[in-house]
């Protein structure tokens, strides 16, 4: 059978990750033909997964039918509970597949010049292998445990990427800013894994989908709710959305593949895989569409007041996912489907594009739009979008800060008091030094330890004119006299013979 070989779907694009780490870490080449090597590795990699994937459309077309979910054996097993190593290729899981392999290999090789002779380079094409391996894992997963996988890998590579030039503060600021914000989607994917183990046994889609039925509308909205957090956490919906501004910092065949048409959509496709889900729970489909609605309208007003190509590509994928979320929430799971396949291969173009354009524009930056200026407010709304930064530094970054400020200042004033560690330091009248003082019992035994060691170290090493100091002195002199007495060719020949002399 022709779906025999699936797993080598993911698996082949993250050995090459795997290979090209390993020649990083040995350092086996430099230069151009180290680039040569590393580029036929990633190319041929993701290549030969889309050929594949081809390969079974082809199949599919002829028997009629994709191959549904294919089973390869337990991973885990404990007591009641398995988790099946499954793929999923039904004409969604198959479709998409598809795209994201295309869509991989082309941003490959376009940077393959992009790229070239930067001092990155072999890291780039590491990274981007994994989150090629990783997409694809995402897409044919067949239960909700194996698609976490994926979805952690690709953010990883996320983080890494948008922190590629690590040098620069700003990127690796807006790369901490970035995965922090992504897991608390991840918290959310998390509990609904939990959940779906605890109330219908399995997390395999086939069996969550028939078994959703069975819950409360509580539960199963619990649950809904817990997915549709990863989901919009993932695809930069509000109040997720600024995450998506920041990760501009990487190159620009990472923002196409990660934010242009991949993993920014990788929220979309959880949800149309758990369309049987959501069915179920018509207030967790309310709020989808309201927050694909109102992503949609901030994506679309944001995007008025920008002046760069990138930020402006940025504001309308995150519009465009909006809707897509819209649609998912009106119940219009195929027309999110088909809009996410379209969006995904012309906005990977248009961000494939934009370095180009910097030299063929020479029009100046579009005005805004005159029904938005005589709207001050929304105005001044839309060029700070939306406040969300500081809204999000105010409700979350700054109460964490004050937290590790309470957690500090409790390990010095009680913990430390409580184990004998806790120290206050007092100016010392005669130098001008700072002295310990301390208040429990094993901390002034500590203390008197301390002074005791530093009063041998005072009288007896450091001690002028006697002492052991003066001691290991003399000793020092007289060792190197010796060594400079063996180093003489007749002492050193000397030496040479007493030793044979012994051995025989």
């Amino acid at each position: 059978m022709v779906e025999g070989f699936s797993l080598l779907i993911p698996l082949l694009p993250m050995t090459a990750a795997m290979a090209i780490a390993v020649r990083m870490v040995v350092n086996v080449k430099r230069g151009d033909a180290a680039e040569r090597s590393v580029i036929a590795l990633s190319l041929w990699a993701t290549g030969l997964s889309f050929i594949y994937l081809l390969l079974l459309d082809l199949n599919a077309l002829w028997i009629g039918h994709a191959p549904g979910q294919l089973l390869f054996g337990s991973w885990l097993v404990s007591g009641d509970y398995r988790i099946e190593l499954s793929l999923m290729l039904d004409p969604l899981g198959l479709a998409m597949a598809t795209l994201v392999a295309m869509i991989a290999f082309l941003t490959l090789r376009f940077s393959v010049n992009y790229m070239h002779r930067e001092i990155g380079f072999h890291r780039f094409f590491m990274v981007m292998s994994l989150f090629s391996g990783a997409m694809l894992l995402i897409v044919t997963a067949g239960n909700a445990l194996l698609l976490f996988i994926g979805w952690e890998l690709a953010g990883v590579s996320s983080f890494l990427l948008i922190a590629y030039s690590w040098e620069r503060p700003v990127a690796t600021q807006h790369a901490l800013r970035a995965f922090v914000t992504n897991r608390i989607g991840d918290a959310g994917f998390l509990l609904a894994i939990f959940l779906a183990f605890a109330w219908l046994g399995s997390v395999e889609w086939p069996q969550m989908g028939q078994r959703i039925s069975g819950l409360e509308s509580l539960s199963a909205g619990l649950l809904a709710g817990g997915f549709l957090l990863a989901a919009l956490a993932k695809s930069g919906q509000l109040p997720f959305a600024p995450w998506i501004g920041r990760a501009l910092e990487g190159p620009t065949p990472s923002s196409a593949i990660f934010y242009g048409a991949l993993m920014v959509h990788a929220g979309v496709y959880l949800v149309i895989r758990l369309a049987p889900i959501f069915e179920q729970t018509p207030a967790v489909m309310v709020l989808m569409a309201l927050m694909g609605g109102l992503t949609a309208l901030y994506g679309f007003i944001g995007g008025l007041v920008q002046t760069d190509v990138k930020s402006s590509l940025m504001f309308a994928t995150t519009g465009q996912v909006g809707l897509m979320f819209l649609a998912c929430g009106l119940g219009w799971f195929e027309l999110a489907a088909i809009h996410l396949g379209v969006h995904a291969v012309w906005r990977a173009y248009q961000f494939l594009l934009s370095p180009a354009l910097l030299y063929q524009v020479d029009r100046p930056v579009r005005a805004v739009p005159g029904w938005l200026r005589r709207f001050h407010w929304l105005h001044t709304a839309a060029m700070q979008r939306f406040w969300l930064d500081s809204l999000a530094d105010a409700l979350l970054v700054r109460p964490s800060r004050e937290l590790g400020r309470d957690a500090n200042n409790l390990d010095e004033r009680v913990i430390s008091r409580v184990v004998g560690l806790h120290a206050e330091t007092v100016g010392d009248a005669a130098g001008g030094t700072q002295v310990i003082q301390v208040r429990s019992v094993p901390g002034r035994l500590l203390l008197l330890f301390s002074d005791a060691a530093h009063r041998f170290e005072q009288l007896l090493v450091f001690r002028k004119g006697g002492g052991l100091g003066h001691l290991l002195q003399r000793i020092g002199d007289y060792l190197r006299d010796v060594e400079s007495l063996l180093e003489r060719p007749r002492y050193l020949l000397l030496l040479i013979m007493a030793t044979l002399v012994v051995i025989l």
